[in-house]
């Protein structure tokens, strides 16, 4: 699962290479805890993240919404992802 984008300690990754299931989304990793967001709304799906750090990770998924999207779009016909750019 390739990382995507890297900020605050927070590492944002999509499965690449393999078809997903929906909704369409992306993992976040902050120390030992892994959460799963949805790109659309940037809501917690799966998993646990403290508060700080899910509010970062919302905030930066919504700016990059399009890009996740065309990557969630290149993921599922197993084509290498783009960066990201990080939250600033």
């Amino acid at each position: 699962m390739p990382t995507i984008s890297m900020f605050y300690g927070i590492l944002i990754r999509m499965y690449s290479g393999q078809r997903e299931h929906l909704p369409s989304h992306f993992h976040a990793s902050y120390g030992e805890f892994t959460a799963t967001f949805d790109i659309m709304n940037g809501e917690l799906i799966d998993g646990g993240m403290p508060l700080p750090q899910r509010r970062l990770i919302s905030a930066w998924g919504e700016i990059h919404r399009d890009e996740l999207l065309a990557d969630w779009a290149l993921a599922q016909s197993r084509e290498a992802l783009f960066r990201i750019d990080p939250l600033k």
